[in-house]
């Protein structure tokens, strides 16, 4: 596997010998000096040129070394992709290395210094680059909320809490599964990232899919997130969900007491409360489409009687 600097002098002198790139940007975690690198994290790479439909008609990964797996998402009919002002070449090494490459105008510089502040200028021909403040992850970064986005969140999560329960008691158990990991964990782990900004100050930095939350959470804690996820069964699903619901809960607690944040509804109750009155009949429904109306049924009995108990 070539060497992280054997990488760089391949990047620049690249870079130097063409003389339509004027300047090379590093963005991503190469860039971000409290980072632990490994040999798997990618080269994040900016060339800034003065005309980018060479690259986006040609093919210059050759240049780079030998190719397992390419992407060119600049232009993608599959995700529907179309930026006719960059070249995206996504390139995954035999040996191990990879660069994501995206090659921009010249002129279009400012985005790729500001709005990542993980960015660093490696070549600069013509001193058109700014000098840009020392890297750092403050992009990145979890802040504290407002009173009204705590509550969106709040909302968020218990309103998709009930798609996956509705998947379940369906026996659509994909469908549960993809409500629980793309919805429900995303207000999840940005609750618990709350949570742990009020107890030890912002901001937070969960990482990617939230792999830096165990750095922050008591070990209980962190097992009782693990708890959240499942494999693709009616009886782990619905376990998950109670764990995320519980934890849901207890994070919320004590980031709204932290914030002084208030609210009046009562979802953390009565929303676990729907869900276990209508999945605990599982076991006793027969396997038959004509028992689809059973859900709404039993909707209308539970608010009935909840209405009788207020």
């Amino acid at each position: 596997m070539r060497s992280e600097r054997e990488m760089y002098d391949l990047i620049l002198d690249y870079a130097w010998n063409d003389p339509k790139v004027r300047g090379v940007i590093l963005n991503g975690s190469r860039a971000n000096p409290a980072g632990s690198l490994d040999r798997f994290r990618d080269f994040d790479i900016v060339f800034l040129v003065t005309d980018v439909q060479p690259y986006k008609q040609g093919d210059i990964s050759p240049s780079f070394g030998e190719m397992l797996v390419m992407q060119r998402t600049d232009e993608n009919e599959l995700f529907d992709e179309h930026f006719p002002h960059l070249a995206v070449y996504l390139m995954q090494f035999a040996d191990g290395n990879r660069i994501d490459l995206t090659i921009a105008r010249k002129e279009d510089f400012h985005g790729f210094c500001f709005d990542d502040r993980l960015s660093v200028v490696l070549l600069d021909k013509d001193g058109f680059l700014p000098a840009l403040p020392s890297p750092d992850e403050s992009t990145h970064g979890i802040t504290c909320p407002n009173a009204r986005v705590f509550q969106e969140c709040r909302n968020e999560f218990w309103w998709t809490a009930l798609y996956v329960s509705k998947g379940i008691w369906r026996g659509q158990l994909l469908y549960a599964q993809q409500h629980l990991e793309n919805c429900s964990r995303k207000m999840l782990r940005l609750m618990l990232s709350w949570q742990i900004g009020a107890e030890q100050g912002f901001p937070v930095y969960p990482g990617k899919a939230g792999d830096r939350l165990q750095r922050y959470l008591p070990p209980e804690t962190w097992e009782h997130y693990l708890s959240t996820y499942s494999d693709c069964r009616k009886e782990s699903l619905f376990t998950a969900l109670g764990a995320a619901c519980r934890l849901f809960t207890e994070a919320t607690s004590k980031a709204a007491e932290a914030f002084g944040y208030t609210y009046e509804d009562t979802w953390d109750k009565s929303v676990p409360e729907f869900i276990w009155e209508t999945q605990k009949r599982i076991a006793s429904l027969p396997d038959d489409p004509s028992w689809d109306g059973e859900m709404s049924r039993q909707i209308k009995i539970y608010k009935g009687r909840k209405e009788h108990e207020s």
